[in-house]
């Protein structure tokens, strides 16, 4: 019952912001596609990097002289329409890519593909690494480096979060990732779609997002404890919600890429490095917003008696804590940071129904890297998460980056179980 409470809750407020804008929301999401039975097509994405590559051409041939030729959009994703399954020959054409961009391998430009048992078929054309890259190998590295650091930084906001909750009630969230999909979402409703000013549709966002944690907690969380159930059974509950709210966000904004307009377009050179001037105030809200939680835990009588919580709840309640205050002053705070990641996740990466799940397994690798309940651990591991994700594009192919991130939680793991900033514990 309390499940299903919550969920109605969290999705009055997504339905009730999105119903007065529904006609908004058509106009950005596409037309629903035919059947798919009778559809087949060939398409996948060009990026450098994160940066996906617009204008780029990729020229398509098949059975009975079928010839086409898909052209990537803003969000670096191309499509073509064939006619039948069959095989199909796929070709990257280098003169489109921008100057200074060259296919990773230069003499692998053409692919075979056969359309038989899907409808679709992705091919992906790795750029970054071709002869004009590795002549200037020392730019890529530190333009991925801050890259790393940016991502690093709008992780640690969701990061901490989960570190928090977990702090002081010991719950391993799973529904997290929604809640960064909803700061992005809901900043994608008032700031693109209702064309709010952006620091006021930013501000919605947020206590839009504080109230989905005290929701949480006070219909969902703090009922469920008072029941007496068990960790286990709370973390289902959790990966149920997951579930539900994200198809709700699918059904809301359709299963496409919708792209934030921040108006923020300009680029900026820092040394070798262009990037632009969204990332640039990404970082340093991230960084503002992250020394003030450190001021916060560290200097406020609150923040100090959350880490009294999240270091023993029996003790801290013994003292005259108030500790279910305390747990919905986490959630609260939480909610409100992940919301702000959404937001700034939305911006680096556009948005789309499943894109705090998509990184969710990241967001608790960088919380088991740091050290489990330890909020600075969280913004230690997602810094070595984002930097390392990001670097290791100059060598590999972008789709094994996160592979990579999680191999080094496994090395360190083994060398340092409890994390970098984690205590050791006895067993026993």
């Amino acid at each position: 019952m309390f499940g299903t409470v919550i969920a109605t809750v969290m999705l009055a407020v997504i339905l009730a912001v999105s119903s007065g804008a529904g006609t908004a929301f058509a106009q950005t999401t596409p037309t629903p596609a035919p059947d798919i039975s009778s559809v087949y097509s060939i398409g996948g994405i060009i990026r450098d990097g994160d940066e996906p590559l617009p204008e780029v051409e990729v020229e398509v041939e098949g059975p009975a002289g079928f010839a086409e030729t898909g052209v990537t959009g803003d969000d670096g994703r191309w499509s073509v329409s064939v006619p039948a399954v069959g095989e199909y020959t796929v070709t990257l054409v280098p003169d489109t890519l921008p100057a200074g961009i060259e296919p990773r391998d230069p003499d692998n430009i053409t692919r075979t593909v056969n359309l038989g048992t899907t409808n679709t078929v992705n091919v992906l054309f790795p750029t970054g690494a071709g002869t004009a890259v590795e002549e200037n190998v020392g730019s890529t590295i530190f333009t991925r480096l801050i890259y790393g650091l940016n991502f690093g930084l709008l992780l640690a906001l969701g990061a901490i979060g989960i570190s928090l909750i977990f702090g002081t009630t010991k719950l391993n969230n799973f529904a997290h990732g929604e809640m960064v999909t909803f700061g992005a979402v809901m900043f994608l409703l008032f700031g693109t779609v209702l064309n709010v000013p952006i620091i006021p549709a930013i501000l919605i966002t947020l206590l839009l997002s504080a109230f989905t944690g005290f929701a949480q907690e006070t219909f969902l969380h703090k009922p469920l404890r008072k029941r007496g159930i068990g960790l286990v059974q709370a973390m289902i509950v959790t990966i149920g919600l997951s579930i539900l709210v994200r198809y709700i966000f699918q059904f809301s904004i359709g299963a496409g890429t919708q792209t934030l307009d921040t108006g923020l377009t300009a680029t900026v050179d820092i040394g070798p490095a262009t990037i632009t001037l969204a990332s640039l105030v990404s970082m340093g809200v991230s960084i503002v917003m992250l020394g003030l939680v450190g001021l916060f835990l560290t200097r406020t009588r609150i923040g100090k008696a959350t880490r009294a919580v999240s270091d023993n709840a029996s003790l801290a309640a013994a003292s005259g804590i108030n500790v279910d205050r305390i747990i919905l002053v986490v959630w609260v705070l939480a909610a409100t940071l992940t919301g702000l990641s959404g937001i700034l996740y939305g911006i680096f990466r556009q948005v789309n129904w499943s894109m705090g799940f998509q990184i969710l397994l990241l967001l608790f690798a960088a919380v088991t890297l740091g050290g489990l309940g330890s909020a600075f651990g969280a913004l230690v591991g997602s810094l070595i998460i984002g930097i390392v994700t990001e670097l290791s594009t100059v060598w590999i192919p972008n789709d094994l980056r996160y592979a990579v991130a999680l191999l080094i939680l496994i090395l360190v793991l083994l060398v340092r179980p409890q994390g970098v900033l984690g205590r050791k514990e006895r067993v026993g």
